[in-house]
């Protein structure tokens, strides 16, 4: 028997070496992760914690100041025009070609509002403070809320009765 050399003798050596299932690989897929290392990939985040609506907003950055009279302008200028990232591109444009000078006074507003940012921050730190100190006297109520009625009472699971059940036998 003659031994061909070329692509189909390659193809017919490949195909007798059989892999394990766990080495296989499926198309172009790489064969399934084992259990160990799939779990470590589907790590999810821990506690997310919930924002509260009454903390003050971050103030916007100078560009974001000149962002805002510019898409007054730019809508009167370009009725027709209702794409939001079409506004964020001119006004992008608009800002790279603007000069420090110009700049100015946008930055300045910036400020202003980080300041007042700043002082609004303060001010709802201290009430965050003084309203985790007045949670000391209700935390008796929230240990009762999460137990059931009886347990409030004092008929809690503490009795050893059986209750047996007898199974329900079905007529047909």
């Amino acid at each position: 028997m003659k031994i061909a050399k070329g692509k189909g003798a390659a193809r017919t050596e490949k195909k007798e070496v059989s892999l394990p299932v766990e080495d296989r690989k499926i198309g172009k897929r790489k064969a399934a992760l084992k259990v160990n290392e799939s779990s470590k990939k589907r790590v999810k985040k821990e506690k997310t914690t919930k924002k509260d609506p009454n903390k003050p907003k971050r103030p916007p950055s100078a560009f974001f100041v000149f962002l805002e009279e510019f898409r007054k302008t730019y809508k009167q200028e370009h009725p027709n025009v209702k794409a939001v990232s079409a506004v964020g591109k001119a006004g992008g444009e608009k800002w790279k070609s603007l000069s420090a000078a110009e700049k100015a006074p946008y930055e300045a507003k910036a400020a202003k509002r980080k300041s007042d940012y700043e002082k609004l921050m303060t001010a709802y730190n201290k009430k965050q403070e003084t309203d985790d100190g007045d949670d000391d006297d209700n935390d008796h109520d929230i240990e009762q809320s999460h137990k059931s009625k009886s347990e409030v009472n004092g008929q809690g699971d503490d009795s050893d009765e059986v209750i047996f059940c007898q199974p329900l036998s079905h007529t047909n």
